[in-house]
């Protein structure tokens, strides 16, 4: 199994951005430290919780500061961006990784971005808007023929070569054919998943949903996959999660529920879910009243809080619900108190990890 780090980030709305920055790619180089495998960066233009408009620039600023974790976008929030500066921001970065860049992409859920390029998600037309820029993207790097290019709102002309000063659009990846590509979906049955399978993408499960939502996820992926005659593969699937660890159970759960993860998801996630998709994610069952989604019923049922010996049985228990998965990525946290998080991933790291070194898929066991 794959461990990683998914980092939204979160930093309560008036903390200082450079601060933060700093905070943020500190924790990067101490995950890489630790040996985690990869590390996403999310974008949001408008959510003062989510801080960090340009993941790119800050996984250029993360390269210079590890040594073999991976860093990929989680996402490249594709309505906001015009394909052309998009392909080239991209393939750049991924010169600049040498191998280490993953590109993540969606389809976005913050409102305000909605509202800066015009969308209302209600229509449901991001999820075509984010299928033809990444195809405008994937044809640049391709084939960049010349001529005009416009669709939903975004215009550019790739222009005609000229042999006698080498003008054309020429930049591409550093991985061919392009960079792995990843999907991040959140909604049951997510069709956004479903073009992970039938494309051959990266899928993730970002962590508002249980394991009844992660079972119709990966249901997505499989009827994307058998559209294109592809097999998808377990392995690549990545579910995301809060986690905190701490010397017993009940340290770890007085810790979760005053520190950080309560107050992320008190005073934001579960206010901007009820705003957005519902919080039905969150419901072990459909029956649920939105009532009983407590900071002790997501402690107790959703995060994955405890010891080491705890939290490793958890995820052992969440593999076997939904039938294996090949990642687990943390959801990213800010502490007033730093060490508190430090000792958290330390504990990971040291006495969680090495236990589910047997972890494997159904898949990875049928294939040695």
């Amino acid at each position: 199994m794959r461990f990683g780090y998914f980092m939204m980030p979160m930093h309560p709305p008036g903390s200082d951005v450079g601060r933060t920055l700093q905070t943020d790619l500190s924790q990067i180089e101490h995950l890489d430290r630790l040996g985690f495998h990869e590390a996403w960066i999310g974008e949001h233009f408008t959510a003062e919780w989510e801080n960090i408009p340009a993941p790119d620039i800050f996984i250029g600023a993360a390269l210079q500061r590890t040594r073999s974790i991976q860093l990929g976008t989680g996402v490249s929030c594709l309505p906001n961006h015009n394909p052309f500066h998009l392909a080239h921001r991209i393939a750049m970065l991924d010169h600049l990784a040498q191998g280490r860049f993953l590109w993540g992409i969606g389809s976005g859920g913050f409102p305000g971005d909605y509202e800066v390029v015009g969308i209302d998600p209600r229509t449901g037309i991001q999820r075509q808007v984010s299928v033809d820029t990444v195809d405008a993207v994937l044809a640049i790097w391709a084939d960049p023929r010349p001529g005009g290019y416009e669709q939903h709102g975004w215009s550019y002309h790739v222009p005609e070569y000229d042999p006698r000063i080498q003008k054309h659009v020429h930049l591409k990846p550093f991985q061919q054919p392009h960079p792995p590509i990843a999907v991040a979906g959140v909604t049951e049955k997510s069709e956004t998943l479903g073009l992970a399978g039938e494309r051959g993408w990266i899928p993730m499960s970002i962590n508002f949903v249980t394991p009844r939502v992660l079972q119709s996820h990966w249901a997505s992926v499989v009827e994307g996959a058998a559209r294109t005659g592809r097999t998808p593969d377990r392995n690549e699937w990545r579910v995301c999660r809060a986690v905190h660890v701490a010397p017993t159970d009940q340290q770890a759960r007085d810790e979760a529920l005053d520190g950080a993860l309560g107050r992320d998801y008190g005073d934001y996630f579960l206010p901007l879910l009820s705003m957005t998709r519902g919080l039905g994610g969150l419901k072990m069952t459909e029956d649920m009243p939105d009532s009983a989604l407590t900071l002790e019923y997501l402690c107790d049922k959703v995060w994955i809080v405890g010891s080491p010996s705890t939290v490793a049985r958890k995820i052992r228990d969440l593999h076997a619900a939904v039938g294996g998965f090949g990642g687990l990525l943390i959801g990213a946290t800010d502490w007033s108190d730093a060490a508190i998080w430090q000792r958290s991933m330390d504990l990971f790291a040291s006495e969680v990890m090495p236990t589910l070194a047997d972890l494997r898929t159904a898949a990875a066991v049928a294939l040695s």
